[in-house]
């Protein structure tokens, strides 16, 4: 019996691209369809993650349009993150394994047929893998592996060079619906849930049309939210700093009294303030450090809902 598949594709202010990549993804329905890969019920949902212009709009005449097309739309904007899981969540209720895709068109939709074959071949997960970095800028392309590589330096599971395009069976969704983490970081918290899995590898295209909305301050936000939601090492870290910083003030104290003993002292401010800077600022960022991970114990401790459904294309009980 084929599979159900269900591509989920977040969307934030997607006027310009929607129109063009909705096309696309229509398209890649009907082959698997056609091919015996997928059952005719396979659907494509899109996201509105809040949109201030006529996203909901475009996906809704969409959907009417087509047979292949379903739309859900959240009441505000909560994050790409947010809006992932949400369309992930729908989708586990009729899907017997979901795709999640960004609507920009950059991702190459046709490593959709490996992946697939990758489920049918025993995989649960599969990750979508960029084959390398030549279309981003240099100082993207160092950023982004810097990320990857510092993120297994401390100890969180991700894949190198993945982002949020791959592969979920509905075995995977099941459990992963027991993660109930408000900050969401789901490219390191997948492999957390285990499984078999696999990787396939593709080549990133420029996007189709409109602009990037994912600033450098979102991209830097992410990472933060990636290492202090997976990680506790920077804690660690600041133990460890502390520490050092204790035995040289400690070593400090001893050539002071020392010194001072054997009158070779020099009265000067300039050491003086060095060493307070040193320590203001060692403290300053442990302090920030620490706050980071106790703000997210604050959001987590209220339990609210990571995203609310306003309105659907469909009927729920369909």
């Amino acid at each position: 019996m084929n599979p159900i598949l269900y591509i989920v594709v977040p969307c934030y202010n997607e006027k310009e691209v929607l129109p063009l990549t909705s096309e696309i993804f229509e398209n890649k329905i009907k082959d698997l369809i056609s091919c015996g890969k997928v059952s005719p019920q396979s659907q494509i949902l899109f996201v509105n993650d809040g949109s201030r212009d006529t996203t909901w709009e475009i996906i809704s005449d969409l959907c009417k349009k087509s047979n292949y097309m379903r739309g859900i739309s959240l009441s505000r904007n909560r994050g790409h993150q947010n809006a992932l899981l949400a369309g992930l969540m729908e989708a586990k209720s009729y899907a017997d394994i979901t795709i999640s895709i960004d609507c920009d068109g950059q991702d190459d939709i046709n490593a959709i047929d490996e992946m697939v074959d990758a489920y049918r071949g025993g995989a649960e997960i599969v990750y979508g893998v960029r084959a390398d970095r030549k279309s981003d800028s240099f100082f993207k392309r160092t950023t982004a592996q810097g990320f990857y590589r510092f993120m297994n330096l401390l100890g969180s599971e991700t894949v190198y060079n993945h982002a949020d395009y791959r592969l979920l069976s509905t075995k995977v969704l099941n459990e992963f619906e027991s993660f109930k983490e408000v900050n969401l970081f789901l490219r390191g918290l997948i492999p957390l849930v285990g499984f078999k899995s696999t990787c396939v590898y593709y080549e990133r295209r420029a996007r189709r049309a409109g602009e990037s909305h994912y600033s450098f301050h979102k991209m830097l936000s992410l990472a933060f939210d990636g290492i202090t939601s997976l990680s506790i090492k920077p804690i660690r870290i600041i133990t460890a700093l502390g520490v050092i910083v204790a035995i040289l003030s400690f070593v400090g104290i001893i050539w002071s009294v020392v010194t001072a003993l054997m009158g070779k002292t020099v009265a000067g401010w300039a050491s003086v303030t060095c060493i307070l800077c040193l320590l203001s600022g060692v403290q300053l960022v442990s302090l920030g450090v620490i706050g980071e991970y106790i703000g997210k114990i604050y959001l987590e401790t209220k339990q609210r809902p990571r995203y609310i459904i306003a309105e659907r294309t469909y009927k729920d009980e369909d």
